[in-house]
């Protein structure tokens, strides 16, 4: 497994914009994953702490946020989501942001967005920048099976609640959202085939139910 120093290389290597190697991504992957399957689907974060949305493979951006806002570990951060997609690189984003978890894993958070899943993520650009730069889907598909690791939410100071996107209705409480299995795909869904759904079946069956019976497999549910 990589050093502290190799690590800090890495890191001093991304920030210029350079992505790593795929055997790298992938060992990267590896230790990352070992980290968040110990978070919590509502992971506590502590203040002081710089909270960031959407970055979308806007890797300049990111460049400019820790310029303005201070560098990891100087600085505590929470990222709520979708660092690939849309933008020029995703890849050199999401490896970078992984990287500083993997060496910072008490001063950075990251959380999930709709832009984990499989399906979007083969829409909008992230699996096409890895079989431009890698010249195959292996690190799309490294990266897709860490998503599934990442928390859900985050509560800083037990006061300040963080999400991605909306929350179900039936998601009332905190423990309702700690009790859920995250660790799994997600399923996006558009409304119309959500109501399609609903029609073929009815509403008499639990809406994880009726997706296990339908998809033959739990899966988070991403309705746009």
């Amino acid at each position: 497994m990589p050093s502290q120093s190799d690590l800090d290389h890495q890191i001093e290597h991304l920030m210029q914009c350079k992505p790593l190697s795929e055997a790298e991504v992938k060992i990267l992957c590896e230790q990352a994953r070992a980290i968040l399957v110990e978070e919590w689907n509502v992971q506590p974060v502590k203040c002081p702490v710089t909270v960031c949305g959407d970055i979308h493979g806007q890797f300049h951006d990111l460049v400019e946020l820790f310029r303005i806002g201070g560098k990891s570990p100087d600085t505590n951060y929470l990222f709520m989501g979708d660092y690939v997609d849309r933008g020029y690189y995703s890849v050199e984003t999401v490896t970078l942001l992984v990287a500083l978890k993997v060496c910072y894993r008490d001063r950075i958070t990251i959380l999930r967005g709709n832009h984990k899943s499989r399906q979007i993520t083969q829409v909008y650009g992230f699996y096409d920048e890895c079989l431009r730069k890698y010249g195959n889907a292996n690190v799309w598909k490294h990266f897709t099976d860490l998503f599934d690791y990442l928390p859900l939410t985050a509560l800083i100071e037990s006061q300040v609640f963080c999400l991605h996107g909306g929350l179900s209705p039936s998601l009332d409480t905190l423990d309702n959202i700690r009790a859920l299995d995250r660790i799994q795909k997600l399923l996006l869904l558009a409304k119309r085939d959500l109501s399609k759904l609903l029609h073929m079946y009815g509403t008499f069956m639990p809406l994880p139910c009726l997706l296990l019976q339908v998809f033959k497999s739990p899966a988070f549910l991403c309705v746009q």
